[in-house]
């Protein structure tokens, strides 16, 4: 992924507080000799520690083809995309040109946690993880908590492979046109506020967040 100086975050913070809001993404596991990597979607856990970038915790099911890539090389990919849109080329001319002349761009949100897999298939390891993945997605509860020996989950831990990412890298990137005039970013943001469509909002409270002050 591609980091301009404009579209880095300002600190960690950011991307920090941008994750937490995000817990659904694409995990890329290299591929063995000769086959391409694996990517699956899935929903995880972000955990702020241990280490200085955290964990990831998540599950996936036992007869995933993954796991024996995953375990050839235990270094994996995290990538979360969002509040992407795309911006009309024209809405983005300098001033004094046609609109015509005007680039059609993207505006997302990424942040790629590079990580070391460790599977987890100890039961009582597998129940503590599942569950606190649970509470992360169900805070409220109503759901029973996973026993290994106990109903109603404990005879399911033997279907799955828990995975703890310990995150060694993160690279982020905020793709809102830092590097525009300001009266193309004002442009910009007004368009975004009338078309009102899915993720404009985001997209417009990025820039308003990240434009310079002063």
């Amino acid at each position: 992924m591609l980091i301009h100086p404009w579209d880095a975050p300002h600190d960690e913070d950011e991307w920090r507080d941008w994750l937490s809001r995000h817990d659904f993404g694409q995990l890329a596991v290299n591929g063995l000799p000769g086959k391409p990597p694996w990517v699956q979607p899935m929903h995880f856990r972000y955990e702020a520690e241990p280490g200085p970038y955290g964990r990831v915790l998540t599950h996936l099911a036992r007869p995933n083809p993954l796991w024996r890539a995953l375990e050839a090389n235990p270094t994996v990919l995290l990538g979360v995309v969002d509040d992407y849109v795309f911006v009309p080329g024209t809405w983005t001319a300098p001033e004094g040109t046609p609109t015509a002349h005007g680039t059609p761009t993207s505006y997302y949100a990424s942040v790629q946690l590079r990580c070391t897999a460790h599977v987890v298939d100890d039961p009582a390891e597998k129940a503590e993880l599942l569950n606190r993945q649970v509470a992360h997605f169900q805070p409220d509860g109503g759901t029973a908590p996973a026993v290994p020996g106990e109903a109603p989950f404990g005879r399911m831990l033997s279907g799955i492979r828990g995975l703890r990412l310990e995150v060694t890298e993160v690279r982020a990137k905020f793709k809102y046109a830092g590097n525009k005039p300001a009266e193309v970013q004002d442009r910009v943001r007004e368009r975004l506020a009338e078309r009102d469509g899915p993720r404009d909002r985001a997209a417009r409270g990025h820039q308003l967040r990240r434009r310079p002050t002063g």
